[in-house]
């Protein structure tokens, strides 16, 4: 299966997107939440949604190059 570069920016953007909702989502529930221990867990696992967030922008920029033909050939 051939995914093109187009399309390949739009379902970056889509997961780069909903991984940033997860990420505000965790960053946001930080101050409410009690335990010491629990806090740095939910921490990690913000930071983590928020590095596939950053992920899925790379990969959508690269596609962007690559449709614009700044990046690779468009044969």
């Amino acid at each position: 299966m051939k995914i093109s570069a187009q399309l390949a920016i739009w379902m970056s953007a889509g997961f780069a997107l909903l991984c940033l909702g997860f990420a505000l989502t965790g960053f946001a529930a930080l101050p409410a939440i009690t335990d010491e221990a629990e806090r740095e867990v939910s921490f990690g696992y913000a930071c983590f949604w928020a590095f596939l967030a950053g992920i899925g922008t790379v990969f959508g920029i690269l596609s962007w190059m690559i449709t614009k033909g700044k990046l690779g050939d468009l044969d």
